[in-house]
């Protein structure tokens, strides 16, 4: 069963500015180079994280995806991904006990469950303890045959830029890229 919006790999690009964080999304060619606009977000930077919109224009003319936190200021809490009409789509939320050591992220979607984490536990706690902003960050989401449903790369850039590949058809492009910008929000990139 392949996902309503399936894309195999794109692009998220943070570009920051003094008041709002703005994510742009983008299909990419196999080379990673950006081809479509597929969404664009922003949130007020120092703003709670409880929910993001993600719209098909500048203009933010129509919103097509977001995701929500189930209750306000918990962090505990998880959060719903929703399509253009409300409709649930999929939901994530982190584990706070296994991320002490390796930030670990839970994923569900039409047909699967899963679970994501830094690729490098090191590199997780260096970025963790210390102001190096540059240590970079790798998720893996499997399923839990530890198939591979998902993954997000930060590249090295100015502003961050993060290449998700999706290699499972199960998991629709808007839960995939809810979850890369809830990655960089939650972990206040």
């Amino acid at each position: 069963m392949s996902a309503e919006m399936y894309l195999p790999h794109f692009m998220v690009k943070q570009k920051l500015t003094m008041m709002v964080n703005r994510y742009e999304i983008s299909e990419t060619d196999v080379s990673g180079n950006p081809t479509r606009l597929m969404a664009l977000a922003e949130q007020k930077r120092m703003a709670f994280k409880e929910q993001v919109t993600f719209y098909a224009d500048a203009g933010k003319s129509r919103p097509v995806f977001g995701f929500k936190a189930r209750r306000k200021l918990d962090l505990n809490a998880g959060y719903d991904i929703t399509d253009e009409s409300g409709e649930q789509i999929g939901f994530f939320k982190k584990d706070f006990g296994a991320s002490l050591l390796r930030s670990t992220f839970h994923v569900e979607g039409p047909g699967y469950t899963g679970t994501g984490q830094e690729r490098n536990q090191v590199a997780g706690l260096l970025r963790r303890f210390t102001e190096l902003d540059f240590i970079p960050i790798h998720f893996d989401f499997v399923d839990g045959a530890g198939a591979p449903l998902f993954s997000v790369d930060r590249k090295m850039s100015i502003g961050d830029r993060y290449r998700v590949e999706v290699p499972d058809p199960r998991v629709d492009f808007r839960v995939a890229a809810a979850i890369a910008v809830g990655l960089d929000a939650l972990m206040s990139r």
